[in-house]
């Protein structure tokens, strides 16, 4: 028997030796040629391979084995690096274009389970009730802890007219929630714009795709021409992120020319750079150049750029590039603080790696990682709560720091930052439909921003508004 163990872990030392080459793992021994292999902890890796190969209850394929230790190795670095393997590819794909089957919601991985990042807006999901920071602890009968994002999100896509069954767990809710949706044709709209009054639009941005960019240039140039722009409202609460050289391009449509949006700081050569506010850097060097030939009034229009808890990465890169250039007032809430970047790094023609390689930094400097954009006015409608989850409550979240500094992380099994406690519990605030004059509080207080009239900070105290600002002037509430 020992020796039958023993033979069974030089297999499989080879075996795992052989599938790391295979991965192009020779790019990365160049790069730190002057570094130990770590032969003991290979060993140690080998003996466990083969102790399951020969004493595990069931057979497990050698595959298999070797993709869960990829998984688990990637999964302990941070909550946002993952291993693709072909299927994953194909809906990082889906993901960027917008159009796909199934019930609307962008999720992630928090301490083993499947969370909500942020339900889109006119879905299944978002009709349903389920909220930012839902952790799905069943998709039908099958359990989630553990489950790789991408199989969750492929039991969650399916033909339309289908149905699944989600439970979920909320914070502050005492027994699990249970949710049944039908799943529909998902075709995201990532820009969607309106003019709210006369002389006064608003521009909705739900994530940043392929064709971001060239979607808020023909809004913007719909708007003007109805006649110029007093004020402009950017709305990019709930926006998840996406597509980095998108976010450049939202930026770069109301900064001047070759301005600084963001630049990023990592280990490698590639992951150093500086992104301006020019055509090579938010076309990638394809295609036209769809913000040439935008209204020059567009660079000067009084603006506001509204954030909450769900406004991550890219979202955050544009609110803080236009908040640093001082060319727009930030109000809303703190934004949830994902200042990092993931790149695709191809593995073979059938998998590839999506790994955290930089942090970026906004014009002045700052990181906002696991700390947030804060806007310059706070504005509380009442859907903000302490339980939220922001990249500060995550597992192996980067700590924030200074370019050039090295990375760290949560060491795994410690405890996540926890958020403070709720004082009371109140039932949640009423869904509402993003831009609606109406019922939108946060929205209602930009226009007066943007009019020089008072505003009120919190929903909850609307009697007590700012003192009006000088004519001509914005006024502000709670500057941060």
């Amino acid at each position: 028997m020992r020796d039958g163990w023993k033979k069974a872990g030089l297999i499989g030392l080879g075996t795992v030796l052989g599938v790391l080459l295979s991965l192009n793992f020779s790019a990365v021994a160049q790069r730190e040629a002057k570094l130990p292999i770590p032969y003991e902890d290979l060993q140690l890796l080998s003996a466990v391979f083969g102790k399951i190969k020969s004493d595990y209850v069931e057979p497990v394929s050698d595959e298999k084995l070797i993709r869960e230790a990829i998984h688990g190795m990637v999964r302990g670095l941070d909550p946002h690096s993952d291993f693709l393997d072909a299927d994953a590819f194909k809906e990082l794909q889906v993901s960027t274009q917008g159009r796909f089957g199934g019930l609307g919601i962008e999720v992630g991985v928090e301490d083993g389970f499947i969370r909500v990042v942020s339900p889109i807006e006119d879905t299944p999901a978002f009709r349903a009730g389920v909220q930012a920071g839902d952790l799905i602890v069943k998709i039908d009968d099958t359990a989630t802890r553990g489950m790789p994002l991408s199989k969750a999100v492929e039991k969650m896509r399916g033909k339309p007219g289908t149905e699944v069954v989600l439970t979920l767990q909320r914070k502050g809710a005492d027994q699990l929630l249970t949710v049944t949706l039908v799943r529909e044709e998902i075709n995201v709209k990532s820009v969607r714009a309106k003019m709210i009054e006369p002389g006064y639009g608003y521009i909705r941005i739900r994530n940043f795709q392929e064709r971001t960019g060239e979607d808020l240039a023909r809004s913007l140039k719909d708007f003007y021409k109805q006649g110029e722009l007093k004020g402009l409202v950017l709305d990019v609460r709930s926006d998840p992120g996406g597509l980095l050289n998108q976010a450049v391009a939202v930026s770069a449509a109301f900064l001047p020319r070759d301005a600084l949006v963001v630049y990023t700081d990592g280990r490698t050569a590639d992951a150093r750079m500086r992104l301006t506010a020019s055509r090579e850097h938010y076309t990638r060097g394809r295609g036209e150049d769809f913000l040439r030939d935008l209204p020059q009034a567009v660079k000067k229009v009084p603006m506001v750029v509204l954030v909450d808890g769900g406004t991550a990465s890219a979202s955050e890169i544009v609110a803080g590039a236009l908040q640093d250039h001082k060319r727009a007032t930030v109000m809303g809430a703190s934004t949830f603080g994902k200042g990092s970047v993931q790149t695709i790094l191809p593995l073979g023609s059938t998998a590839g790696l999506k790994l955290t390689t930089a942090r970026y930094y906004t014009p002045s400097g700052r990181s906002i990682q696991a700390k947030g954009i804060e806007p310059d006015i706070a504005i509380d409608d009442g859907r903000d709560s302490p339980n939220r989850i922001r990249e500060a409550n995550l597992e192996r979240h980067l700590e924030t720091t200074k370019p050039g500094a090295g990375t760290t992380a949560t060491p795994p099994g410690a405890s996540p930052r926890p958020a403070p406690e709720r004082e009371e519990k109140a039932p949640p605030p009423p869904r509402f439909d993003f831009g609606s004059p109406s019922d939108d509080f946060q929205l209602r207080q930009a226009l007066n921003h943007l009019k020089g009239e008072p505003v009120v900070a919190s929903v909850r105290t609307q009697s007590a508004a700012a003192t009006p600002a000088p004519a001509g002037q914005p006024a502000t509430a709670t500057a941060k």
